[in-house]
């Protein structure tokens, strides 16, 4: 199926080509070719409006996912019996917050912009990180599919999830 990548924001210079090539990649690995997926690139208020009305938080952040199956569970893949059902749903990118945090950490901005992408896609299947027991079951998914990724690209990425329960 298909990806839909729009670039809502003009803050941060975004080559929409290597995106789009890094999201195929990842969803290869993840075996959800079939599924439609929706990235949307935006800016800090646009990305802290949205947070505000869906989490009830007035802050920028870096990823926002919006599942079309809300109650999956976490490993599995929808179930989907008609074409219009082949949807995981559509993920936020906060660019202009994401590279902030590049220049502040020096890193690279499209590696962690597939970081962030992994992390997203891995909501929009069912994976969490509100208790410590979700956070580990994200971990390993993220490690796993940055591990294969990495293999694939000779890159040394790492997952963005962070144990907040330690």
């Amino acid at each position: 199926m298909s990806i839909a990548l729009r670039n809502l924001q003009r803050v941060v210079p975004l080559r929409r080509a290597r995106l789009r090539k890094d999201v195929e990649t990842l969803r290869q690995i993840m075996g959800i070719q079939k599924f439609d997926l929706g990235f949307i690139c935006v800016d800090d208020q646009r990305i802290k409006h949205i947070n505000k009305k869906y989490r009830h938080m007035s802050i920028p952040t870096d990823v926002l996912s919006f599942p079309f199956y809300e109650d999956l569970k976490a490993g599995d893949l929808p179930n989907a019996t008609h074409q219009d059902e082949c949807n995981l749903g559509d993920i936020f990118l906060g660019v202009e917050f994401i590279y902030r945090q590049c220049q502040v950490q020096t890193e690279d901005f499209y590696e962690t912009l597939t970081v962030v992408a992994a992390h997203g896609i891995c909501h929009l299947l069912g994976y969490r990180h509100r208790t410590e027991q979700e956070w580990k079951q994200m971990f390993q998914k993220e490690s796993q599919v940055l591990e294969e990724y990495n293999r694939c690209t000779g890159l040394k990425l790492q997952p963005l999830t962070k144990n907040h329960f330690s």
